[in-house]
Order: C-alpha cells, then structure tokens, then sequence
C-alpha cells in the first residue's frame, strides 16, 4: 500500500427523520486516541442530544475499524456509519453523527437509513485526497552539476526537500515512486553520482 484516500478538510452533514435530527461530522484522526477525543468533543458540545453514535477508519491499510451505537438498539447506527465509510473508501477519518430525539421511534430501518444518510453527506462535504508514501534519498554531486541536476529533476516531478552545500551539494530529494530515478541520474550525470535512500514518509499529495 504506497497511496491512500483522506480527509481533505472537515465536513458536515444533517438530516431530519420524524423530528429526530441527525447531525454528522466527518473529520480526520490520525490514530485511535485523536478519532475518540474527536468524539468525546462532540459529546461535550452537544450535550443535550441522547446519541452520540461514531465509527473510524484508520491506517493505510484501514488496520483499525471501531465503531459505536452509543446507547441505540445494536447494529443501527455504528454500523451503517462504518459502512459508508468504507464505500468512500476512506482511511484517518472519524465519523460521528449527533441524534436529538424527536419524540416518535423510527425503527431499525428507519435509523439505519438515517445515521447512513447523514454520515453520507458529511463524508461528502469533507472530499478527499490522496496520500502517498514519499520515498527520500541523498544525491551527492559537485557544485557544477548541482543547479542544472536539480533544475532537470523538478522537471520530472522530483520534489527536492532540502540542499546542502559544503565541498560537495548533497541534494536531498523526494519521490513517490522511485523506480526511475537511477536511469535518471545516469543520463543526467553521465554515471557520476548515484542515490543512497535515506528513509521514506507519508505526505499529503496537492
């Protein structure tokens, strides 16, 4: 797995069933303890409301599911909200919809219907981007080649992360797939230089 869908910014969504209001808010969580302080945030904010339901996805590989029907009958709302998460196909996010009772039962269809929708329509606000592993190396080269090597490789999508100069310039680059560049530096340097990987991280794609 070298690229995933997020969050890109927070999005709500609201539905109304029979006076029952349903408010959702999609926002991202980088790992278990930030998508239940999410949670636990909303709880506090709106706490006249009976329903704090949730569910999130987290990890490249959607490794962590969990999802809660916060005191509704079991299945009925944790898991269409999850359910629609994994639709999207959507990791780092927490889902949570807020539900003010409004006096008449809805039944278990009637809330599975709701808590979707309303997690449907937050998940939609917030759009998405993708996140991609970035693969890091160091090229060390002469002063000479430095500006023309890095001018060719920003050409090519290479993103060069940091430069430092002392005898040499080691260029420190960044690239989310890496399979070229070898080719590319023999071509641009004439086999004077090679790259030595020096680690790899998860980046947000523009």
């Amino acid at each position: 797995m070298s690229r995933y869908l997020v969050p890109a910014h927070e999005g709500v969504g609201e539905v109304e069933e029979k006076r029952s209001r349903f408010l959702a808010v999609c926002r991202r969580a980088a790992d278990e303890d930030a998508a239940r302080a999410v949670v636990d945030e909303l709880r506090r904010t709106h706490h006249d409301a009976r329903h704090h339901c949730s569910a999130f996805v987290l990890g490249p590989d959607a490794a962590v599911e969990r999802s809660s029907d916060d005191g509704e009958p079991a299945g009925t709302a944790g898991a269409p909200i999850l359910e629609v998460v994994r639709g999207v196909g959507v990791c780092d996010v927490v889902v949570v919809v807020v539900r003010w009772f409004g006096g008449t039962l809805l039944g278990a269809g009637g809330l599975v219907r709701a808590y979707g929708d309303a997690a449907r329509l937050a998940l939609a606000d917030a759009g998405t981007r993708e996140r991609a592993l970035l693969h890091e190396y160091d090229v060390t080269l002469s002063h000479g080649d430095a500006a023309r090597l890095e001018s060719e490789l920003r050409g090519r999508g290479v993103e060069v992360l940091d430069a430092s100069y002392a005898a040499a310039v080691t260029l420190r680059l960044g690239l989310v797939d890496p399979a070229p560049l070898d080719g590319w530096l023999a071509e641009l340097t004439a086999g004077r230089t090679t790259a030595v990987a020096v680690g790899q991280r998860w980046v947000d794609l523009a």
